[in-house]
């Protein structure tokens, strides 16, 4: 009975490790650090850029089928806060966004990805632009590791609904936060 839960033990620790190796990195954003005016959302009262951000990641974990990216900022005075990026359907082949990826043409996506409206009302990415005088927001950028090949996602779908699915098909995730204020 012992090496049966000494197996286990080992299994679990195992897995534990190889999930703290997920991780996910800019270039151009350093955790923790302020997003710059090209990650910022053009209207609404801001003037930036809106550019997503090159991404990677590495260290997924066994099975990864596909991935999903989604950007979301849980400060938004929403009452649930505000979804500015969620791509899915990425192959498992690709560890990798170039930036301006989230251009609502999908240039930038590999062939099979998709973008789910965000709370701007459109695809694509839509960059920081939290209200004036509010204190920085906090966006979190998340990879998820999903253990199936294409989430089945009816057309017009909402963020929340695409989020409901990456949940139910994730393996992992890693992620790192950055902030905006005005």
């Amino acid at each position: 009975m012992s090496l049966r839960l000494a197996a286990l033990a080992l299994s679990l620790a195992a897995s534990t490790a190889m999930a703290t190796d997920f991780s996910l990195s800019s270039a151009q954003i350093k955790p923790g650090a302020t997003l710059t005016d090209t990650q910022v959302f053009n209207g609404f009262g801001c003037s930036g850029g809106n550019v997503s951000p090159a991404l990677a990641w590495q260290g997924a974990p066994e099975g990864t089928k596909s991935y999903a990216l989604t950007v979301y900022d849980p400060d938004a005075p929403t009452g649930s806060g505000w979804w500015h990026w969620v791509v899915y359907n990425i192959p498992a082949k690709v560890n990798s966004l170039p930036e301006g990826a989230g251009s609502g043409d999908f240039a930038g996506l590999p062939a099979g990805a998709a973008q789910g409206r965000t709370d701007f009302g459109s695809v694509g990415f839509g960059g920081a632009c939290p209200p004036v005088g509010d204190k920085p927001h906090r966006y979190i950028f998340t990879v998820h590791a999903l253990k199936t090949e294409r989430l089945e996602i009816p057309e017009g779908a909402t963020a929340a609904l695409i989020g409901y699915m990456i949940n139910a098909n994730k393996l992992g995730s890693a992620s790192f936060t950055a902030y905006y204020g005005r």
